[in-house]
């Protein structure tokens, strides 16, 4: 596992191996700029390293403004998909308001993305199925 980005508010880790995988782990609330700003080089990780799977780990992220997840489901999500995305393993935030906010959004976008999103409580677990062949996405 690499570091490629530590913020206050962020780490940004690339597990290298057949399956490149792009782990995101949210430390606390961020301001809207720097969320953006934050998820934009996440994206751009993507692209440079070929990450074929995505490790969202939201646990400790503050909320998020309704707005952001909008801007992020086009600027962010769907991107993603281009840039050939296979899996999304996702570990929600352990506020409530905010779980269910985001996890509101990927329900109503899951069946737009051509990549897998499953819901984890275990990071280890997370890793594992994400950076796991892709061709059994079981």
């Amino acid at each position: 596992m690499r570091t490629l980005l530590t913020q206050p508010y962020l780490h940004l880790y690339l597990h290298e191996g057949p399956v490149p995988v792009l782990e995101l782990q949210w430390l606390s609330y961020v301001a809207s700029h720097d969320f953006r700003a934050a998820a934009t080089q996440a994206l751009a990780f993507t692209r440079t390293h070929h990450v074929k799977a995505w490790v969202g780990d939201d646990r400790l992220l503050g909320a998020v403004r309704p707005r952001d997840l909008e801007w992020a489901e086009q600027t962010i999500l769907h991107p993603l998909a281009q840039a050939g995305l296979a899996r999304f393993a996702l570990l929600e935030s352990q506020d409530a308001l905010n779980r269910r906010i985001i996890s509101g959004m990927y329900t109503r976008i899951e069946a737009e993305l051509p990549f897998t999103i499953r819901h984890f409580d275990d990071l280890l677990a997370a890793r594992a199925w994400a950076g796991g062949a892709l061709d059994t996405l079981a």
